[in-house]
């Protein structure tokens, strides 16, 4: 079937014609992580999904009572946190949450928000080092572990008991080096939401062994989730990035549903997409991709191979780590997971970035978006603090900011630019919901059927 063929696949059909993703990264002739070439895809339905689910402050609210407090969700790298006293706070929407270490072995979480008359004990988007928790109007404090330490004057609150005025906990529990915090008292724990997560990334994918190397926060003019959505499908490739059709495999990129939290894509690099016509060289590609640079592609080789061996080079030496295991696929591929409810994570060697997007306080058409980029570091490394969030103001370039690449930098860019546009198509358009692909935006689907799913049990 030719590309344009006007003819539909039926419910449940995907992929271009030519090699699909696990033909390509299996034809690199490299042993694969039995995850990287796993496939597990249903057709979900292919109803138009409401546009009011984004602009709706109706909608915004129930999220906010029977989503956000119901799910786990990451809060900070377990680095964060090296040192008894050590804090952090955590803003989603109208909630904040105080995290901190409370022995060395051990971090808890608290509502930040005094007991006497509702001051948050530490303002939104702080850290530091405390031996206390103070409220800053009347003096009330509480220890590390949530115990009530001083009450100024206290014969004036005879009513007020020890145990009654415990600061209240928020279920906290770790994984790949991430924090996760849940305010549902009776969440089931973080395994049943990771399902199939924790076994996917495990040996070298383990993350709890790399270090933040570079973490950007940009506010973005759309709903949450609009704004992670984005990032969810290759689709939008052969528009937003055609700069990028000659050494990407776009239309052929492979999606999964692994479970109602965990889905994923996998789309090569250095394989041209089905949409790019133009006959290349093995060498032109490589070019393409890593700008020339005065590399020559041997005959018989991939223009993958050799891009990816440069990898292996170049970031072992950087890193002080061997890369040799790695394969092609982990080295150049865009292999990205989602975990619901807004949290993507990338378990390759050049692309190795942790994606969060949250609402900005009561706003559904607010969204902060974190970019955070984790570095392989050799097993002896010491601990290090992770570096603070470098702000990118709404009208900077990612492009611009320190240690940012900035070829990668104009990609988020274009990523990032078209949704201001969308929100305000949200509310400007006559047809009241977006129609997805069955397969290229079966992620997509998933997520909205899980957030009903979650939010129809209260």
């Amino acid at each position: 079937m030719a590309l344009d063929d006007p003819k539909p696949i039926g419910p449940g059909g995907h992929r271009c014609p030519g090699p699909s993703t696990r033909d390509i990264i299996l034809d690199d002739g490299w042993q694969v992580p039995d995850q990287l070439v796993a496939e597990s895809y249903e057709f979900l339905g292919d109803g138009d999904v409401s546009y009011d689910r984004y602009i709706s402050p109706e909608f915004f609210e129930r999220e906010m009572t029977s989503l956000w407090p119901k799910i786990w969700q990451w809060v900070c790298r377990e680095e964060h946190l090296p040192e008894v006293g050590d804090y952090l706070t955590y803003d989603i929407g109208r909630y904040s949450i105080l995290v901190t270490r409370t022995a060395p072995d051990t971090i808890k979480a608290y509502h930040n928000a005094c007991l006497h008359r509702g001051t948050q004990l530490k303002p939104s988007d702080s850290a530091g080092t405390v031996d206390e928790f103070r409220c800053p109007f009347h003096g009330w404090s509480w220890q590390l572990d949530g115990s009530i330490k001083n009450i100024p004057c206290r014969w004036d609150f005879p009513h007020v008991t020890d145990e009654g005025y415990r600061l209240p906990e928020v279920k906290v529990e770790s994984w790949g080096g991430f924090v996760f915090i849940n305010m549902d008292p009776e969440a089931k724990p973080l395994a049943d939401q990771l399902g199939p997560l924790a076994e996917h990334f495990s040996g070298r994918w383990d993350l709890s062994k790399r270090r933040v190397a570079l973490h950007l926060q940009k506010e973005l003019p759309t709903n949450w989730k609009a704004a992670q959505e984005a990032f969810l499908e290759a689709y939008h490739v052969y528009e937003t990035h055609s700069q990028g059709l000659a050494t990407a495999g776009d239309a052929n990129a492979q999606y999964d549903v692994f479970s109602d939290f965990v889905t994923r894509f996998v789309h090569t690099i250095g394989y041209p997409s089905p949409h790019y016509t133009e006959p290349q060289t093995q060498q032109e590609i490589f070019d393409k991709m890593r700008d020339g640079g005065g590399v020559v592609v041997p005959d018989g080789r991939t223009a993958r191979s050799v891009a990816a061996e440069k990898l292996r080079e170049e970031l072992g030496a950087q890193w002080g780590v061997d890369l040799a295991a790695y394969s092609d696929s982990e080295m150049l591929d865009s292999i990205e997971y989602h975990f619901f409810p807004n949290m993507c994570l990338f378990p390759g060697v050049s692309l190795p970035m942790i994606y969060r997007f949250r609402p900005i306080g009561m706003d559904p058409g607010r969204t902060m978006f974190d970019l955070v980029f984790l570095k392989l570091v050799p097993d002896d490394a010491l601990e290090e603090f992770p570096p603070d969030p470098i702000p990118v103001a709404a009208h900077e370039s990612y492009a611009d900011a320190p240690g940012m690449n900035p070829g990668l930098g104009a990609v988020y860019d274009q990523d990032t630019n078209n949704l201001q546009m969308q929100y305000r198509g949200f509310q400007a358009s006559a047809k009241r919901g977006q129609t997805l692909g069955n397969y290229q935006e079966a992620r997509i689907r998933r997520f909205h059927q899980t957030i009903d799913e979650i939010m129809a049990r209260t």
